[in-house]
């Protein structure tokens, strides 16, 4: 379990590192709308190069800093169910989400979109529109990003299991969500003050002379 554990620490490392540097793709995007739209306004033209680039850059960060979220836990699940749980259970459905659907679901999308990638590569498949960008790079983008995803999802199975066995510590950032604390029931505020009514520390004079 050691050796596993140690692969899995360099795959999150490579995925931290990835889905930090494709994140400022971000800007990216933002810096080329607003000159492509002052371009536009100023000049009266525009490409749809420039715009359809805004489109990889955006299917890049979603697909490539996808295996990120993961790693850190950011990936859409009922919280305000899951905090609820025992951790026995908690561990257990992750366990039996990443073996049965997550792995799989990933190893299929990519199985099945590599020929679609190939046959685009292939054919040196061009954008519809008129001076657009070539389509195969972001096909490609699928059967990358789903690679990655499938070996992050080995790595949080890794982890998993050792948090099961007593072998790793449970991550403080599984230990609680915000949108589970807003569920958990408050004592009321009338209560609240009864109780430091009780507390003679609380207790401060009617007056100061």
């Amino acid at each position: 379990m050691r050796a596993l554990l140690q692969v899995s620490r360099l795959i999150d490392a490579a995925t931290e590192r990835l889905g930090r540097s494709v994140a400022w793709l971000v800007v990216v995007a933002a810096l080329i709308s607003a000159g492509n739209a002052i371009i536009r306004k100023l000049f009266d033209t525009s490409s749809n190069a420039w715009l359809e680039l805004q489109w990889w850059l955006f299917s890049a960060v979603f697909l490539l800093a996808a295996p990120w979220t993961l790693a850190l836990n950011e990936h859409i699940r009922i919280d305000i169910l899951n905090e609820r749980y025992p951790r026995w259970l908690r561990n257990t459905i992750e366990i039996v989400g990443h073996t049965l659907f997550l792995l799989p679901m990933a190893a299929i999308i990519v199985w099945t979109s590599w020929p679609f990638f190939v046959a685009s590569f292939l054919q040196n498949e061009q954008s519809p529109n008129y001076g657009g960008l070539p389509q195969w790079p972001a096909k490609f983008l699928i059967p990358l990003a789903f690679t990655i995803l499938f070996v992050q999802g080995l790595s949080e199975l890794i982890k998993r299991i050792a948090i099961m066995r007593g072998e790793l510590a449970e991550p403080e950032h599984e230990m609680s969500h915000p949108a589970a604390e807003l569920t958990q029931p408050h004592e009321p505020m009338d209560a609240k003050l009864a109780d430091n009514d009780d507390d003679p520390r609380s207790t401060a004079p009617d007056e100061v002379r």
